[in-house]
C-alpha cells in the first residue's frame, strides 16, 4: 500500500512546476508544443524572476506563454520568437542571458571595485610609511631675521 502511494505523490510532487500550463493554452500539434515548451522554459517570468513561464502561475506568464505559442503557428523558428520577446522585454527576459559587455560589466564590476579599493589602500599605505624628511637648516640671514621676529613679539 505504502508503494502504490509513493508511486501516486512522487509523480504529482515532480510535476508541480508543470501545472502552471493550462490545459486551454496547450497546443494541438505536440511538435510545436514541444517547441513552445523548450522556448517557455528558457524565458523568465518578469513578476517571479526566478522562474521560467512554463512554471509561473503568474498572468503577465501566462501571456508571454499564450504569445510564443502564438508567434509558432504563425511560422516563427524558435529563434525568431525568442527574438520577438526580448526585443520587447529586453534580455532580462531571458533566464541565461547573453555573454555581452553590459554582461560582462555587470560580473566584472565588484572585482574592478575590489581592485581600485584595494589600490587605493596600498598608495595610502605606501605615504604613511614615507619617512618624514627634515627641512633644511636655517641660513644665517633666516635665523637673525627669526631672531628678530621673536625679540619683538617678547612681552615688556
Amino acid at each position: 500500500m505504502r508503494a502504490l502511494c509513493l508511486a501516486l505523490i512522487v509523480p504529482l510532487v515532480l510535476a508541480a512546476p508543470a501545472q502552471a500550463v493550462q490545459p486551454d493554452e496547450i497546443l494541438p500539434n505536440a511538435a510545436l508544443e514541444q517547441r513552445a515548451r523548450q522556448i517557455s522554459g528558457g524565458l523568465r517570468c518578469l513578476v517571479c524572476q526566478n522562474q521560467s513561464i512554463d512554471d509561473s502561475d503568474a498572468p503577465l506568464a501566462r501571456d508571454l506563454r499564450v504569445l510564443v505559442r502564438e508567434r509558432l503557428v504563425a511560422g516563427d523558428s524558435d529563434t525568431a520568437v525568442r527574438d520577438f520577446v526580448v526585443a520587447r522585454y529586453g534580455d532580462f527576459v531571458l533566464l541565461s542571458p547573453p555573454l555581452n559587455w553590459r554582461t560582462v560589466l555587470l560580473w566584472a564590476a565588484p572585482f574592478l571595485i575590489l581592485a581600485t579599493s584595494l589600490a587605493y589602500i596600498g598608495r595610502r599605505t605606501r605615504r604613511m610609511r614615507e619617512p618624514i624628511v627634515a627641512a633644511a637648516p636655517l641660513s644665517e640671514d633666516e635665523r637673525n631675521r627669526l631672531d628678530a621676529l621673536m625679540r619683538r613679539d617678547e612681552p615688556g
